[in-house]
């Protein structure tokens, strides 16, 4: 039996996963789950890795919200009382401003900064603070980490920050941040592990999931990313717009009479890859499809990678390496070779596929910000 452990959590728009750490220097996983589907057909799947990895997977009520998503895992965790008791818990939050810069202690004032930013991330930042509160109503005397999507880019030149607005405008904040800083920073990770002969070469990180961006990363620091003020950015995702023309929305307001609330749920749940092929957001799916728009989806999705690619190349001066992560980046090497076939103007490069362990990078952060930990390595 083990100690302490450490939870971490990430709370998205229809899920919650988590996975559970001994909080000790080795971080050995003890647990994962997730519930998933939530709002639709709710699903707790869990894997207890002391009983060989066991994996169980249980309907749940329509009615499961998040608050009950996560009382079931902490009850469900509590239940496999063999890990010992859980000291913390490490929130992924996606964003953290321009004042939240690394991992910290969460505090009532640090959960009242991250209020003020849920309309950045409308998905996302009212879940991230959500899941908080309610494990500071259930267990009030855990100790919780906010660990920030955005901090990874924190250090970017203005360059690569402001938009080409009135400093009136800029000095409130519209500015570009980025994301899936996680998921970049395991990668950096893993390459000065595993990979020493690139891990401070000139590499485009690609995490192509529901969401997806590119990473420009040389010396193990991002230069650049194709997310900007807000998560909508960039590549066109599973139900995210992408890059949009800002007349568009204007256009929309003025001529459509289309509210801003409207806008906001078009762009964020039904456009990308739903809105394109009008069959669905999800790429095994599409790729198993007949429909001739399916297929355009998917075409597009890699024209509009593989030239914000050369944008990301742009910025490094040259491109050493790509790596792929995130669900299709890991998992669809028919997408992969459409992307690579595009950008092999810019070889030679090698390729890596790393998967996404966002949740581990999670733990090591809440381990330095307790102190439990002098290293990252």
């Amino acid at each position: 039996m083990t100690e302490h452990s450490l939870l971490t959590i990430n709370s998205g728009s229809s899920s919650v996963k988590f996975r559970l750490f001994t909080q000790s220097r080795d971080l050995t996983m003890l647990a994962s789950g997730k519930v998933i589907n939530i709002g639709t057909a709710p699903q707790l799947i869990t894997r207890d890795e002391l009983k060989q990895g066991e994996k169980i997977t249980q309907s749940l009520d329509i009615t499961c919200d998040h608050e009950q998503a996560l009382r079931l895992i902490l009850n469900w965790v509590h239940q496999i009382n063999h890990y010992g008791s859980i000291k913390s818990v490490a929130h992924r939050v996606v964003h953290g401003g321009a004042l939240l810069t690394q991992s910290v202690l969460i505090t009532q004032d640090i959960l009242e900064q991250l209020k003020t930013l849920c309309s950045l991330a409308p998905l996302h930042q009212p879940q991230n603070i959500a899941a908080i509160e309610i494990i500071r109503q259930m267990h009030p005397e855990l100790i919780q980490v906010a660990c920030f999507d955005t901090a990874f880019h924190a250090h970017h030149t203005p360059l690569f920050t402001d938009y080409a607005l009135p400093l009136s405008l800029r000095d409130k904040g519209i500015r570009r941040y980025g994301f899936h800083g996680l998921s970049y920073e395991w990668i950096t990770h893993i390459l000065k592990k595993e990979h020493q002969d690139i891990a401070q070469k000139r590499i485009i990180a690609a995490h192509l999931g529901n969401g997806a961006s590119l990473c420009a990363i040389h010396h193990g620091i991002s230069i650049d990313t194709t997310m900007g003020l807000t998560a909508l950015d960039g590549i066109p995702m599973g139900t995210r717009c992408g890059s949009l023309d800002p007349g568009a929305i204007i256009y929309m307001i003025r001529e459509l009479g289309i509210s801003p609330e409207e806008i906001e749920l078009t762009l964020y749940n039904d456009s990308g890859l739903l809105g394109l092929s009008g069959v669905s957001n999800d790429v095994k799916t599409l790729e198993n499809s007949d429909e001739e728009r399916a297929r355009y989806a998917l075409d597009y999705f890699c024209l509009k990678t593989a030239q914000l690619m050369g944008m990301m190349a742009i910025a490094l001066g040259g491109v050493d390496a790509i790596i792929f992560t995130g669900g299709i980046g890991e998992n669809s090497e028919s997408i992969r070779k459409k992307i690579l076939k595009k950008v092999e103007w810019l070889q030679p490069f090698s390729t890596l596929i790393i998967p996404a362990n966002e949740e581990k990078m999670m733990a090591l952060h809440a381990l330095s910000v307790l102190g439990d930990q002098k290293e990252f390595n």
